[in-house]
């Protein structure tokens, strides 16, 4: 009886740790972006916009790298953990 607790309590925390796993890569993206940002000023026309058009200063790298960790924070991990957990405790 102990083997199947302890075996249900493993894939309980395998579950989790993968769960926060997928949950915490839009976090980290986001971060990843604003280093980016930080470590290259030069990058953000927003500092300097000289004759530039909206397009020019709302399409930058570091500015599209925040907004793709947004919106795998919020649309796809919440989807793809609850697949997980799905997955994990069958039909």
């Amino acid at each position: 009886m102990s083997t199947q607790l302890a075996s249900e309590r493993a894939a309980v925390r395998r579950r989790t740790v993968r769960a926060m796993l997928i949950w915490a890569l839009g976090p980290a993206t986001m971060l990843a972006g604003v280093v980016w940002a930080f470590l290259q000023p030069y990058r953000i026309t927003l500092l300097h916009p000289h004759g530039q058009g909206f397009w020019w200063l709302a399409i930058e790298p570091p500015l599209l790298v925040v907004l793709a960790g947004i919106v795998f924070a919020f649309l796809i991990a919440p989807g793809v953990i609850e697949d997980l957990d799905a997955e994990e405790h069958g039909p």
